[in-house]
Order: C-alpha cells, then sequence, then structure tokens
C-alpha cells in the first residue's frame, strides 16, 4: 500500500483499562470410577476428562448406579447436580473393564481399582497422563480453571490427599486450587481420634481441607468432602462467582451424620475442637444440619490468615488466577511505561471495585522499583506487587453483659 495519504482517516489503540477475564472458582475435577461397563468400547470414557453441565450429559457419558461404593463418580454427580444445582463438573473415570477384572472366567470388577489408579502417572505405553495428571488438560480441553480437586471414595486415602494437595497448586504451571478430602470415618469413628489421624497422615497443607464425617440424606450417604463441593458452589453462585465467604454455617442437604456406619452426633463443644484442629463437620444445632469450619488443614501449625481460612486462600487462588488470564495476552509486548500503567490501571480499579462492594476491606497494585532491578527489566521480567485484605469470617461473635446499677434511678424518675 501506498504510503501517501491524502483524506481524512482513523486508527485504534489498544484499550488502556483491561476488563478482567470472568472465571468459576469453584468447577470441580472429580476423580473416580464409573458404570461404564456397558458402553460400547470405542465410547469408554477412561482416563479421559469430561465436562458435564448437567445430569444427563453425565449419565450419557458414564452411565448411572446407586452403588456409590463401586462408582464413586455417581455419588458426586447426584449430589452436585441432584442436591445444590451447580455446574459445570469435570470427571475423569479410571476404571476399565478391560484392565480391572476378577474371577474366572474374567468379568470386569470396578473393586480392582486401587488408589495408584487415582494418583495416576504416565502410561508406559501410549504416553498418555492418567488418574490426578490429567489436572493439567482440563484448562487446554476445556478452557476452565480447576476450582476443587475431589475423589470421594478414595480420598480418604493418605497417599491420596496428599497428592491431591500437590496438585493443587502449579496446574499448568500457573494456577491454583483446593483439595478436599475426607478422613475414614470407618477406621476413625470417634471423634477425639481424627485430630490424631490428621496430623500422624500430614494433612496439613494450606491448599487442603480436610472433613469428617459422612453425611446420610434418607437412605444415601455421602462423603462430606463431595457435598462441601455443591456447597462451595452454591454460595459462591449467591456471591457473584467471587470465592470471598465460607460455606461454613450454610445448609447441608442431610439429615443425619454417619461415622463407622452408626450416627454421629456433634455437640457445639466437639465440633469446634475439630474446627481447632483444622478440620470442618457436620453440625445440627442451629437452622438443621450445617458444614461447620473455616479452617484449611494447615491450622493449627500455621495461623496465617491467608493459608488458614477456607475462604481468603480461596480468594487469593482465585484472584492470582483471574490476574494470569486476563494478563496473559500482554505476554511479549514490549515493557513501555504505557503497558506497565495499563496493568496498575486496570487492576486498582478492579480492586477499588472489590472494596465497593466490601468483597475486601482493601487493595492495591504498585510497580514498585526496588522489586525490579535493571537485570531483570533487561531479561524481560517486571514484577508487580498486590496489598489485598478479603475479610475474615465472624468465627466468634462475643458480647459481653454487664449490670449496670445507675440504672435503678429510673425507678424514681
Amino acid at each position: 500500500m501506498s504510503a501517501y495519504k491524502h483524506g481524512v482517516y482513523a486508527l485504534e489503540a489498544p484499550t488502556s483499562i483491561l476488563p478482567p477475564r470472568r472465571i468459576s472458582a469453584s468447577i470441580p475435577v472429580v476423580f473416580g470410577t464409573a458404570p461404564i461397563e456397558d458402553k460400547d468400547p470405542a465410547a469408554r470414557k477412561i482416563n479421559e476428562p469430561v465436562l458435564c453441565h448437567t445430569y444427563s450429559e453425565f449419565v450419557a457419558a458414564f452411565g448411572d448406579s446407586e452403588d456409590w461404593q463401586s462408582y464413586t463418580l455417581c455419588e458426586f454427580a447426584r449430589s452436585q447436580f441432584g442436591l445444590y444445582g451447580v455446574g459445570p463438573v469435570v470427571f475423569v473415570n479410571v476404571y476399565d473393564p478391560e484392565a480391572h477384572t476378577t474371577g474366572d472366567p474374567v468379568e470386569p470388577d470396578p473393586m480392582q481399582v486401587t488408589s495408584a489408579d487415582i494418583i495416576g502417572g504416565v502410561d508406559e505405553i501410549t504416553g498418555r497422563l492418567t488418574g490426578l495428571e490429567l489436572i493439567s488438560e482440563v484448562f487446554t480441553r476445556f478452557r476452565v480453571v480447576p476450582g476443587l480437586i475431589c475423589a470421594p471414595g478414595w480420598s480418604h486415602d493418605p497417599a491420596v490427599a496428599i497428592a491431591m494437595a500437590a496438585k493443587a497448586t502449579g496446574i499448568n504451571g500457573l494456577f491454583s486450587a483446593i483439595a478436599l478430602v475426607d478422613v475414614p470415618d470407618d477406621t476413625v469413628p470417634n471423634y477425639p481420634d481424627v485430630p490424631g489421624y490428621k496430623n500422624d497422615n500430614n494433612l496439613t497443607d494450606p491448599n487442603m481441607v480436610v472433613c469428617w464425617p459422612k453425611v446420610q440424606l434418607g437412605d444415601q450417604v455421602f462423603h462430606l468432602s463431595t457435598q462441601l463441593a455443591g456447597l462451595i458452589g452454591d454460595v459462591d453462585a449467591q456471591s457473584g462467582d467471587v470465592p470471598y465467604r465460607s460455606p461454613s454455617n450454610n445448609r447441608l442437604y442431610a439429615n443425619a451424620a454417619v461415622a463407622g456406619g452408626e450416627e454421629a452426633w456433634l455437640g457445639l463443644e466437639q465440633a469446634n475442637h475439630l474446627n481447632s484442629q483444622g478440620l470442618v463437620t457436620a453440625l445440627n444445632f442451629v437452622g438443621g444440619w450445617k458444614l461447620w469450619g473455616n479452617r484449611t488443614a494447615c491450622y493449627p501449625d500455621v495461623t496465617d490468615p491467608k493459608d488458614a481460612f477456607v475462604p481468603i486462600r480461596r480468594f487469593f487462588s482465585w484472584h492470582a488466577n483471574t490476574f494470569i488470564l486476563t494478563y496473559f495476552q500482554k505476554v511479549d509486548w514490549p515493557i513501555t511505561r504505557r503497558l506497565i500503567q495499563t496493568i496498575v490501571d486496570s487492576e486498582n480499579i478492579r480492586l477499588n471495585g472489590f472494596r465497593a462492594m466490601e468483597i475486601i476491606l482493601g487493595g492495591r497494585i504498585e510497580f514498585l522499583e526496588d522489586e525490579n532491578p535493571v537485570t531483570d527489566l533487561m531479561d524481560g521480567t517486571i514484577r508487580f506487587h498486590t496489598y489485598l485484605t478479603p475479610p475474615s469470617p465472624a468465627r466468634e461473635i462475643v458480647n459481653t453483659l454487664e449490670y449496670d446499677p445507675a440504672y435503678l434511678q429510673n425507678l424514681f424518675s
């Protein structure tokens, strides 16, 4: 095109303020087993993430069964879609009817699946990822960021729980999530023994929430981690999809708590003892059965609010994930004052909006000279520093009552 121009022309400049990319904070990625025996072998979903928005989509992909001990994904689908009505969910079935067999004649048997199948790895023959390793494929397949990592029926195995927490950080080398795990109520049926089990098995990660016991609704028994995932999604949905509220003291779909096959009744003091040791539980106290507890697994050894409180830990992870996705479009742009100011202005507008809505108490982002040495700038690295304070949950409300004899004067007025 000729460089010579004669006339009136219009040009466009990049917007100096970038809106954040919306992501869901509570999309679960769930690992387990599903009843796929009757499906055509070519259509079986084995070690393949599947995104489902409805229960009918889950049934179409995996089938349905009331045998939740054998088919653990069915429990989660029933709770998430049938009780809490939140989605989507990414399901990963590790059960292979051709590999997990028993008896003579050989029959497929989902009970032959082991914790090693859930933890997964890299298939020696095909090179494909299996089990928890498939977390890294969720964003590249579906463009959704994992918010929760779940494996009801398996996460009571400490090896699985620790692997889940390990996978919750550095997803795709960038993103963070939180792992919801259970304490085995069959081997730990009494609440005084639960904190010791938690510590002895190293369930102390800030990106982990530890649950005990199970909950029951009618004839159906759910792992507490299953209902916690649905409750988190429900509370987030009520909060504009921003994870700043705690799921604690919100209603569970339950009419009993179960430990060791028997009903478990906890008083407020017993439930608070579990909370004080970094555990969440179910409590029937005021307003029916509710989730009770705000602490991540690292508490009480770690008291830093950003790590020890569930909603603050989730908010920090969500905020970081959103920052990454919003400004990934600016990677490899020239480092100029305009680029820096675009990021600073965009984020401060966003943080000011959060403060106005009382999602945070305050926040700001800065580009600090002492955090950006010349050698880093020359090498293409720029660093920002965000200060923010999400509100802590009001876990204790205290009112002091005092008898004031001065009011006796009202008898003479």
